[in-house]
């Protein structure tokens, strides 16, 4: 077994979400197709769940939908940092990446930032909430909680969301002219934060945003590859089950987790 285990964190709430609900529900669904007979629980790095790695699902945090609920979320990825074991949170939408990045803080300090996803999620404000699931890394950004921000798959770069990431020196690979060659080392301690609309629909149609011109499984899988540094913590957001198709997107949404669980106990 690997000398750090891996924690897999239900963070079960959206109610910062700014179009349709639904991703609250999402972690029994990741759950349900990460553990299915389908498959094996082996990762493409050769290790393998249960054998290699010491995986503990300690299920879902009791949250109420509640401004309180950061807290709770803050202090349980710190503890599960504090015992050795790296946390996997599987979300909820978005807006959870800010609690678990000032858990990780406490823990270990800043961190390198890789973040999939269709959207910057650099608003200062949406729609009048500044804890939307629109607005986390500007956040995560504001508090000194990220060394570097590197984001990849973005496809909605609006006029003030570019004016955000110049402030804050965040680092943008668009699709438009995306290759996995531009995509930086990162250092670690390394953080991953997966939102399931970075992939293309014809991948992950169970997403509230869908944004077409994504990534395949294949480019996000080719990116994780790249990266050498310790991941410390990771997320895994955004899947709306609602409006999944035969529980395509939370089958990608298992094998990403399963990827990234390999990362982090290598």
């Amino acid at each position: 077994m690997a000398n750090c285990s891996v924690s897999i964190i239900g963070v079960p709430t959206d109610s910062n979400s700014s179009f349709l609900r639904g991703p609250a529900s999402a972690p029994e669904h990741i759950r349900r197709q990460l553990f299915s007979e389908m498959g094996n629980l082996a990762t493409e790095s050769g290790l393998e769940i249960g054998e290699d790695i010491d995986v503990k699902d300690v299920g879902d945090l009791p949250l109420l939908e509640q401004p309180a609920d950061d807290e709770a979320i803050e202090t349980a990825i710190t503890e599960a940092l504090e015992s050795n074991s790296a946390p996997l949170c599987l979300g909820g939408d978005h807006s959870i990446t800010f609690p678990i990045l000032r858990g990780v803080s406490k823990a270990v300090g800043p961190v390198d930032i890789l973040h999939f996803d269709a959207h910057p999620d650099l608003y200062d404000e949406y729609d009048g909430n500044r804890r939307s699931h629109a607005c986390p890394f500007a956040r995560i950004m504001e508090q000194g909680l990220a060394r570097r921000l590197v984001q990849v798959g973005i496809r909605t770069l609006n006029v003030h969301q570019r004016e955000q990431a110049r402030k804050f020196g965040v680092e943008i690979i668009d699709m438009a002219e995306f290759t996995v060659d531009r995509i930086p080392a990162l250092e670690g301690p390394l953080y991953v934060s997966f939102d399931l609309d970075a992939l293309d629909p014809a991948f992950a149609p169970g997403v509230s945003h869908l944004e077409p011109g994504g990534l395949s499984v294949r480019d996000a899988l080719r990116v994780l590859a790249s990266q050498t540094a310790q991941v410390v913590a990771a997320d895994v957001v955004e899947l709306n089950p609602h409006r999944d198709i035969n529980g395509m997107t939370a089958t990608v949404a298992a094998k990403i987790s399963k990827e990234l669980i390999g990362m982090m106990a290598r």
